[in-house]
């Protein structure tokens, strides 16, 4: 019998869903911290869970030989301190939707004027200054993963011409053009939006720098929703006060919480959610796993395999 622990604040929400899968030979154990792990004093040889609550039980599992992180970044689990020798999946492909319905609405939003609207309403004035539109525009993707590679879908629908960054890759149809190493300032020229989907690793930390800001058109727009530590978030500050950028909407950051007495607060053409573009759903997330697991049982190679030194 195999054993697996889930481990989530909210580990109730999946019992329903892996219980009626019926996985074969397979024992399940639910837990919201790890405190309550300890307390059970159980040994596991599956791991189903949140990164911030698995580092701090990794050492204390000896039998553990796979970990499938609910969450697409693991960073909490690639400190050099922790141990590394089992098998870590991450979630992928279930995020694209939701990242791609949270980009294009805050493009509409933009291109409708949503917020000067408001403001005529607010005001008992009657405003009929033109829209724009998606259809012409062009919409640069930082990072063509499984979420870029959706949302340059969903862009070729209204319209747009998609470019692509990434590392090596030329894998999606959907894009356009595709600009690899040197060629990021180059990029990042002549876009209308510059999204960036990108994980937080060593190479992709601050890549969006001022070189990459400046090199943008004054009327564009940038749109983070990977990873925090992507942004140099000084240079945003200072191009978006100095109107070298439209605007920026950012759902991560470096620090989260944000800080109050950080300066993203109070810019007028920043607008910020809070890590909440695309949480990870229950049942999105279950069905992954169970997929992995019959891959698991069957000895076949787990989708969505982390490389510790990459990150990703």
């Amino acid at each position: 019998m195999t054993s697996l622990l889930v481990l989530s604040r909210f580990a109730e929400d999946y019992k329903p869903l892996l219980e009626s899968a019926k996985l074969p030979d397979l024992e399940i154990t639910y837990a919201a911290t790890p405190d309550e792990v300890e307390v059970r004093g159980r040994d596991f040889e599956i791991l189903l869970g949140e990164p911030a609550l698995i580092q701090h039980i990794l050492a204390k599992l000896p039998s553990l030989l796979w970990v499938q992180s609910m969450f697409a970044g693991v960073e909490q689990l690639l400190d050099l301190s922790l141990r590394r020798d089992y098998v870590l999946t991450n979630a992928r492909g279930v995020f694209g939707e939701l990242m791609s319905e949270y980009v294009i609405g805050y493009l509409l939003f933009h291109e409708r004027r949503m917020l000067e609207r408001l403001e005529a309403q607010k005001d008992h004035r009657w405003d009929r200054s033109t829209t724009g539109m998606l259809r012409g525009k062009t919409i640069g993707l930082l990072g063509v993963g499984s979420i870029g590679a959706h949302l340059a879908g969903i862009a070729k629908h209204f319209g747009m011409t998609v470019h692509g960054y990434t590392r090596s890759s030329e894998d999606c149809p959907d894009v356009d053009a595709y600009y690899h190493g040197s060629g990021l300032l180059e990029f990042a020229k002549g876009l209308d939006y510059l999204v960036s989907v990108l994980p937080n690793t060593s190479a992709t930390r601050h890549i969006m720098d001022a070189s990459v800001l400046n090199a943008m058109p004054s009327h564009s727009l940038f749109i983070n929703i990977g990873r925090g530590g992507a942004l140099d978030e000084g240079a945003l500050v200072e191009a978006l006060t100095a109107g070298k950028i439209a605007g920026a909407v950012l759902d991560v950051f470096e620090q989260e919480p944000l800080p109050p007495e950080h300066p993203f607060w109070d810019l007028s053409n920043l607008l910020m959610t809070f890590h909440t573009s695309a949480p990870s759903l229950s049942e999105d997330i279950s069905e992954l796993f169970i997929e992995n697991y019959h891959r698991y049982i069957n000895g076949e190679e787990l989708k969505y395999r982390v490389d510790f030194e990459r990150g990703y």
